[in-house]
């Protein structure tokens, strides 16, 4: 990725220059159903003219620009000498008047990597999709710009493409021209207000487009009205419902202005569901953008839809905190991304049918931040952000669920109505500009009273994560003496938080009976050690639930007695969210190696098949894969997988028919396979002699169960070829290639790599799922010559791959299941000989050494 990096002072020097009056963008985009040339990317036509003001005379600047030719450029009317300005990621602008006009005419790729203009030919029918993708910096793939999030303008767009397609972008169809003598058309939208770069987007194609719309009174009496669009390509419109996504919308449309006081400022909103997208989703106003797997192919689980229910509120809270006001540079990425995490778990739980959300934000979401939270890369959630490459790896488990945690527990530190009224005045205050930290603090210390410095000191600029664990005397009788909250912080991390917790007592009101909460208190927990005066007295707990009702961000602990109580009778506990904070709790600590991991599979086996939450329960089963592929010693994985196996098969047996606990079940089960008997049901329920009572084996699971019977050598690759002929579409492919590089064979695994390492010629999706398929569990043997093959390529997967498909393998090839003292070494030289590569590259690698020194932990702990 040579000279593609903006840093921070860059940006920071040209936006104290430069104020960016507006963009017009024309694209012509009739190549995309062309013949691709003999050699070279396939390119489109981009035109871009930027109105500009200079604040010095004379001074120079550049625009950014990724193309492979550039045909013009005219800064003032000037014509410029294009190789003497444009060196293939920048635009040199010299001797700058007070008033600009740069015109740049070029050949810009399409992109086959998810980043820019997207192209996607689907094998179904044939038809070409495109789409745009840009955060952080990838607009510039597509036209000239000056990208960075703080300068902010207009945006008007012309697309010319075949007549039939639909074609949108940030802003309303304002004409649509037919081209005479052509099978063309070119559209104009209206000037969207003025928005970051990142956040421009453009869609084109033969989509399947549904449309509805969105009416509400305002306080003024006036009529918002909201025309809505949702879109996905023609070969999934039979799956797609998009009633279901119009009440969501509807829905939040509703909270969020009930909340934020402030009118939904874009017009339009359209949501479209694309193809090999790289994210969840992206908050384009007025065109948001979703991976099309959230149009579900087959049967799945009410965790699945309430997942994407909440990707659909976090994308509209973004129309407010991000697009509205955007931060200034990266640092402050959690302006926007926490606050959409959290937004969207808050109107999730009290505007739609998801009512659990917030159990599965404790259970899911937050296990995402505390992984992040305890790698050597974890960082404040105001994090220092030096350049792109920088902000790009910042989108993670602190950014998001931290954040979101975070504020929740802000919530209840400065109250609902005081932080609510602190949005809103955010959101008047900065309209259409672009903030830091202490913008937000200033206005959240005007609603509360409160001095938000120290909070925010406190949470917002320091990293690690705190432990709590509860310590209990009694008297003779059996009653509470004392209670304290003992808090603890790694040594790398050492400072320890003001938490407002709720701590639950837990017994059974009588033998036999279920673990119900009878007694509960508020405690401010600061220091190492907090008495909590208010349980003195009550009886005896069973459990002692520290962070009860999940209102601060920590990893809980347990006294002795409460995990005794834990590993006899968790499925006990009648109060769903208490229970899924035990099993996280739990979970950390077999990631921490503080149980061992045979425990932890222990309580899956012993009380997965008693847990109600679905959500819940599809995380557990996650868990348990690592813990059984990563933290169990090898000398014991094979006894211990086939006792998972066993438990699971009985589970899938025994789950209501139809019902989504069979289907977790059942795909728990599949990924869990490891005798000839769990392969020989697996291939019975595909090929129908073999039947479970209401298992409906739809192609989706079709596709799964077929996974493990290509990694251990069931099916090869004619059966695949065959199930492919059966789904001969982008999902298939997807599917296809996946299960073929899982195939047990040298041959396969040598083929796979040269394909992903030597060829860039594989999609983004595609490279995804060739290196999904090529590490599979249980074939340690065939993958060890690759240790030394990877450490010697990721160098050049650096330079040469862009950013998006360089993460994907440079993580997804690291050679974890090795996991051995071996690898760990090959990775401690390769990181003490590349001191200088790319900050990037080695937090990468930093981060997968950390996951297999844990896990190599975990397994002395085991054994």
């Amino acid at each position: 990725m040579p000279g593609e990096n903006l840093t921070r002072d860059e940006a920071r020097e040209r936006a104290g220059l430069l104020t960016v009056h507006g963009y017009e963008v024309s694209l012509d985009l009739r190549s995309a159903t062309e013949p691709p040339p003999a050699t070279g990317p396939r390119t489109f036509r981009s035109t871009t003219t930027i109105r500009f003001a200079c604040a010095a005379e004379g001074a120079d600047s550049f625009a950014d620009l990724l193309a492979p030719h550039v045909h013009s450029v005219t800064l003032n009317g000037v014509p410029l000498v294009v190789d003497q300005v444009f060196d293939g990621t920048r635009v040199a602008l010299a001797g700058l008047a007070a008033e600009n006009e740069l015109i740049v005419d070029a050949a810009c790729a399409y992109s086959h990597t998810g980043e820019g203009l997207h192209h996607f030919t689907d094998p179904e029918d044939g038809e070409t999709y495109l789409y745009t993708q840009y955060e952080p910096a990838d607009a510039r793939r597509v036209f000239a710009t000056f990208e960075q999030p703080d300068l902010k303008a207009p945006f008007a767009l012309k697309v010319t493409a075949p007549a039939h397609w639909t074609v949108l972008g940030n802003g309303a169809e304002t004409g649509r021209e037919e081209l005479p003598g052509t099978s063309a058309a070119t559209w104009t939208f209206a000037p969207t207000r003025p928005i970051s770069t990142y956040i421009t987007a453009v869609l084109a194609g033969p989509y399947h487009h549904v449309r509805d719309h969105y009416t509400r009174e305002l306080p003024d009496g006036s009529l918002l009205e909201i025309p809505l669009g949702a879109l996905c390509r023609k070969g999934l419109a039979r799956h797609f419902d998009p009633d279901e996504i119009f009440a969501t919308t509807k829905q939040g449309f509703d909270f969020f202005h009930e909340h934020f006081g402030y009118p939904y400022p874009f017009g339009k909103y359209d949501q479209a569901f694309v193809p090999e997208y790289n994210l969840g989703a992206m908050e384009n106003p007025g065109l948001v953008t979703f991976r099309e797997e959230y149009v579900f192919r087959g049967r799945t689980t009410r965790a699945a839809y309430q997942g994407r229910a909440n990707t659909l509120l976090h994308e509209m809270a973004h129309m407010w905190f991000g697009d509205l006001v955007t931060m200034e540079w990266w640092d402050d990425l959690w302006l926007k991304e926490s606050f959409a995490d959290f937004m969207g778990a808050f109107s999730l739980v009290e505007a739609t049918r998801f009512e659990e959300g917030w159990i599965t934000f404790a259970n899911r979401r937050k296990a995402w931040a505390y992984r992040a939270d305890q790698l050597p890369s974890t960082h404040p959630i105001t994090a220092d952000i030096r350049d792109l490459q920088d902000a790009k790896l910042n989108f993670d488990g602190i950014t998001y669920a931290k954040g979101a945690s975070v504020l929740k527990q802000l919530v209840a530190y400065v109250g609902r109505d005081a932080f609510l009224e602190g949005a809103r005045r955010y959101f008047r205050r900065h309209a259409y500009g672009n903030t830091r930290l202490e913008d937000l603090l200033t206005v959240l210390a005007e609603t509360s009273g409160r001095d938000m410095g120290e909070w925010a000191k406190a949470w917002l600029q320091t990293a690690g994560v705190n432990s709590l664990t509860p310590h209990a005397t009694y008297d003779s009788a059996g009653r509470v003496t004392e209670l304290s909250v003992l808090q603890e912080a790694a040594e790398s991390h050492p400072t320890l938080r003001p938490h407002r917790v709720a701590i639950g007592f837990y017994r059974r009101a009588e033998p036999g009976g279920p673990l119900v909460r009878y007694a509960r208190a508020e405690a401010d927990v600061t220091g190492p050690r907090t008495v909590v005066p208010a349980l003195a007295g009550a009886e005896r707990p069973e459990l002692i639930l520290v962070n009860d009702e999940d209102l601060t961000y920590c990893k809980t602990r347990f006294d002795e007695g409460s995990l005794d109580t834990l590993r006899a009778r968790l499925g006990e506990i009648t109060d769903p969210l208490a229970r899924a904070l035990c099993w996280s709790a739990l979970w950390n600590l077999t990631r921490d190696g503080l149980m061992p991991a045979r425990d932890f599979l222990g309580l899956v086996r012993d009380f997965a098949g008693t847990e109600t939450e679905i959500g819940v329960l599809q995380m557990v089963h996650a868990w348990a894969h690592v813990a059984l592929d990563h933290y169990t010693p090898p000398a014991r994985r094979a006894a211990a997988g086939a006792e998972l196996a066993a438990a699971a098969l009985g589970e899938l047996r025994r789950a209501a028919p139809g019902g989504d606990h069979q289907l977790a079940w059942a795909r728990f089960f599949a990924g869990s396979a490891v005798s000839d008997a769990d392969f020989q049901l697996l291939a019975g329920l595909l090929a129908g002699t073999a039947r479970i009572e209401g298992l409906d084996v739809d192609q989706e699971l079709r596709w799964l169960f077929l996974l493990p019977l290509a990694t251990h050598g069931h099916v090869g690759e004619d059966g695949l070829a065959a199930e492919l002929a059966r789904d001969d579409t982008a999902s298939g492919k997807r599917h296809q290639v996946r299960c073929l590089a899982a195939r047990p064979s040298a041959e396969v695994k040598a083929a796979a790599w040269a394909q992903v390492l030597e060829t860039d010629e594989l999609s983004n999706a595609l490279v995804e799922a060739t290196v999904d398929g090529f590490a599979r569990s249980g074939q340690q043997a065939l993958l060890a010559p690759y240790t030394a093959r990877y450490f010697a390529a990721v160098d050049r997967v650096w330079r040469e791959r862009t950013i998006e498909i360089a993460m994907t393998i440079v993580r997804g090839l690291f050679p974890a299941l090795q996991g051995d003292r071996a690898t760990l070494d090959a990775t401690d030289a390769w990181l003490t000989s590349h001191e200088n590569a790319p900050p990037a590259l080695r937090r990468l690698i930093l981060e997968s050494r950390d996951d297999l020194a844990r896990a190599l932990r975990a397994q002395e702990r085991d054994a």
